[in-house]
C-alpha cells in the first residue's frame, strides 16, 4: 500500500471528492455504516479546525485513492479516533473490497496505538483490538414514515399512543405548534446548547459544551452545507418559542442524532419524543434511510428503534512501550465504566447519585473551589 499522511488543510479537492464518493456508494456494497456523517471529510476537517493533531492517511493503489483513515495524534504517537468522546461512528472509509493490515497502517501513520470507542461494523482489522461491542439503535425510514409508524404501533403500542396523545394535547394547550426540520437561526442553536449544558449539570454529567472546542465545532458544523453533508438543527416550536431542539449531522443516507434537549417547562408533553417523530417524518421525505440514535442505553431509544447496529471500543497497537503504557492507563477506566453501565444494580444507584449531586450544584449548595494555576 502507498500511504501518505496529510494535515486537514492539505487534502486536495479530488481526494475529498473520492472520499465522499466512497460514502455515497457504501449502501450498494454491503458497507452502509460507512455512509455515517461522522465518517465524512467535513466532520474530520471541522475537528481539525478546532483541535491540533488531526491527520488523514490516504491509501492509494495504482495512483488512485483506495481508503481514507482520519485520526488524532499526539507528539508521542498516541492515536485516537477523530472526535473521540463525541463522535458516534469511527473507522476507515474505503472502496469496495479494500483490505488492510492494522499494524501496517499504524506504522505508516507514526502511531504506536489507535484508540476508538464507536468503531463502525465491518472494520475487521481494527475489530481484532476491540475490548467490547455495544448496540447502537436506529430508526429505519427507508420505506417511508407511515411504514415506520405502523411498525412502531405494533412494537410499542402504548408508547406510540401516549406520545401522539401528548402531541395533540400540546396543540390544544398552546398556539402555533410547528416543526422546523432545518432551522437556520444560530440563536436557536445557542438556546439548545444552554438547555443541554443545564441538562448535563442537572443530571451530574460533565458538560460537553464547557469545552470551548466542542462548542466551536458545533457552530462550525451548523454552517456546513452541501448535498452530501450538513449540520442539521431541528426545532419544535409552541407559542412562537422553541420548546425542543436537536442538532445532528446528515449525509445523503443517514441522519446521525447527536445533541437533543428541551425546555423542562414543557416536560409533561414529552417534547423530545414528539421532536424525534417529526424528525423521522421529515427525514423520510428527504430520502434518508435511517436515523442513528447512537450508542447508549436510554429508554426513549429502546421505544423508538427498529433495530440495532453494533459499534466497538478498544484499541489496536504495535509492540511499543508507549502503546503498553497507554493501554495500562485506559483499560481499567473503560472496564469500570462499562461494568457500571452494563449492570442495572450498579448503574441505577450511580445514576441517582449523579442526579442528586447535579441538583445540589444547580441549587448553589456546592461551590466550586478555585483552580490552582
Amino acid at each position: 500500500m502507498d500511504i501518505s499522511v496529510y494535515r486537514p488543510g492539505e487534502l486536495t479537492s479530488a481526494d475529498r471528492s473520492a472520499w465522499t464518493a466512497f460514502q455515497a456508494k457504501a449502501h450498494l456494497h454491503d458497507t452502509p455504516e460507512l455512509a455515517n456523517p461522522f465518517l465524512s471529510p467535513e466532520f474530520t476537517l471541522a475537528v481539525g479546525r478546532c483541535r491540533r493533531g488531526v491527520r488523514i492517511a490516504v491509501v492509494r493503489e495504482d495512483g488512485e485513492p483506495a481508503a481514507f483513515f482520519p485520526f488524532h495524534t499526539t507528539a508521542a504517537g498516541v492515536g485516537r479516533a477523530v472526535g473521540l468522546g463525541i463522535s458516534d461512528c469511527q473507522g476507515l472509509v474505503h472502496r469496495p473490497g479494500f483490505t488492510w493490515d492494522a499494524r501496517e497502517m499504524l506504522r505508516a501513520c507514526g502511531l504506536s496505538v489507535w484508540e476508538f470507542d464507536h468503531l463502525a461494523g465491518g472494520q475487521a482489522p481494527f475489530e481484532a483490538g476491540a475490548s467490547g461491542s455495544f448496540p447502537s439503535p436506529v430508526i429505519d425510514i427507508d420505506r417511508g414514515y407511515e411504514a415506520y409508524l405502523t411498525q412502531l404501533r405494533a412494537r410499542s403500542p402504548k408508547f406510540t399512543r401516549t406520545t401522539l396523545a401528548k402531541e395533540r394535547k400540546l396543540g390544544r394547550d398552546h398556539a402555533d405548534v410547528r416543526y422546523v426540520h432545518d432551522e437556520r437561526d444560530p440563536e436557536v442553536l445557542r438556546t439548545l446548547m444552554r438547555w443541554k449544558s443545564a441538562q448535563y449539570r442537572r443530571t451530574g454529567r460533565s458538560d460537553r459544551f464547557a469545552h470551548s472546542w466542542i462548542a466551536e465545532l458545533a457552530h462550525q458544523l451548523f454552517h456546513s452545507r452541501s448535498d452530501s453533508f450538513a449540520g442539521l438543527l431541528s426545532v419544535l416550536y409552541a407559542g412562537g418559542q422553541p420548546i425542543a431542539a436537536h442538532f445532528g449531522l446528515r449525509s445523503e443516507r443517514v441522519l446521525a442524532c447527536w445533541f437533543p434537549a428541551y425546555d423542562p417547562a414543557f416536560s409533561k408533553y414529552s417534547p423530545g419524543l414528539i421532536l424525534h417523530l417529526r424528525m423521522a417524518e421529515a427525514a423520510a421525505a428527504d430520502g434518508i434511510a435511517y436515523l442513528d440514535l447512537g450508542r447508549g442505553q436510554k429508554e426513549y431509544k429502546d421505544s423508538l428503534k427498529t433495530r440495532e447496529l453494533t459499534v466497538s471500543e478498544g484499541w489496536v497497537a504495535r509492540r511499543h512501550p508507549v502503546a503498553f503504557g497507554h493501554r495500562a492507563r485506559r483499560a481499567p477506566v473503560r472496564a469500570l465504566r462499562n461494568a457500571v453501565l452494563g449492570r442495572p444494580e450498579l448503574f441505577e444507584p450511580a445514576d441517582k447519585m449523579l442526579k442528586r449531586m447535579g441538583k445540589i450544584r444547580s441549587s448553589g449548595q456546592v461551590t466550586a473551589k478555585p483552580t490552582k494555576t
